[in-house]
């Protein structure tokens, strides 16, 4: 099957350069992914473009690029998934992507940890994000071989987890979509009415589908959710949250697999004990 989305991970390091300078120096990987997606003026096929799980073709490779950046010096990243440009990077419009790599690749000597990219290239990386994808990727394919009802039930014990009350499955056919409702209480005074959908989608979540089921819970919810192991395409976002519409919030896969493991539902954190050897100490004896 011919490539959609052709641009390899070095052809994005100078538009995730620019799509920082344009967030105004720092951003997270959503809003870098949007900003790059218009600078490169891409389609929706080649925004959408599956790499693996539901993990499109734009975020794997995006995701290389900016750990290429992070070595290279131009781009920092916080616990919290923010990625900003470090003192040198704001300072610095374009980089020569042959020299970011060469740099990149020799800036730390003493890690012998090796991930392989599409490109049958090497590159020495701590690999946090990396090995997160692969995790994730993992899971997605995980989730979307257990039965639709299964997943319903996932759905469900996972509002539960989040604090929603009154979590019931429908899965009545002819509903809109419509897989099950519940009730989410803030500080003990307000409630708000939730319908969600519980999607298992080896793709994109497209507006049409968010329309449809906005139609189905107009009169009967104040909000809607819809939960889905693919991803939603940028105008689904904008249909979410369109203005004068009723709000409709959206889990996608990679959202879904972060609570998941921030619930620790089906998912075990194992501490692993590192050994760095400071090379350095022992030429001073």
């Amino acid at each position: 099957m011919k490539e959609i989305f052709t641009y390899k991970y070095d052809d994005l390091f100078n538009p995730t350069l620019s799509a920082l300078h344009k967030l105004g120096g720092s951003g997270s990987i959503e809003e870098i992914e949007e900003q790059v997606a218009v600078i490169l003026k891409l389609t929706d096929k080649q925004e959408n473009e599956i790499h693996r799980g539901n993990r499109t073709k734009l975020s794997y490779r995006l995701a290389w690029a900016r750990n290429y950046l992070k070595r290279y010096g131009i781009l920092e990243n916080s616990s919290h998934g923010i990625w900003a440009l470090t003192e040198k990077g704001l300072k610095t419009k374009s980089v020569d992507k042959e020299d970011v790599k060469r740099k990149s690749k020799s800036s730390d000597n003493n890690d012998h940890h090796k991930q392989k990219l599409e490109t049958e290239e090497w590159s020495n990386f701590d690999g946090s994000e990396i090995q997160k994808l692969v995790w994730q990727e993992e899971l997605i394919t995980l989730l979307k071989k257990i039965p639709a009802a299964a997943f319903e039930r996932l759905c469900q014990r996972l509002l539960r987890e989040l604090g929603f009350q009154n979590v019931e499955v429908t899965g009545r056919s002819n509903d809109g979509g419509i897989d099950g409702k519940g009730i989410l209480r803030l500080g003990g005074v307000l409630s708000f009415h939730v319908i969600f959908q519980a999607k298992r989608y080896k793709g994109s979540v497209s507006p049409s589908i968010v329309r449809d089921f906005r139609g189905a819970m107009v009169g009967r919810a104040d909000k809607g959710l819809i939960i889905t192991t693919g991803t939603f395409t940028r105008e689904a976002k904008r249909e979410a949250s369109r203005d004068g519409a009723t709000p409709i919030d959206i889990i996608d896969g990679s959202d879904l697999t972060e609570k998941l493991k921030e619930l620790k539902l089906g998912i075990e954190l194992e501490l692993v004990e590192k050994i760095n050897i400071k090379y350095d100490w022992f030429k001073t004896l």
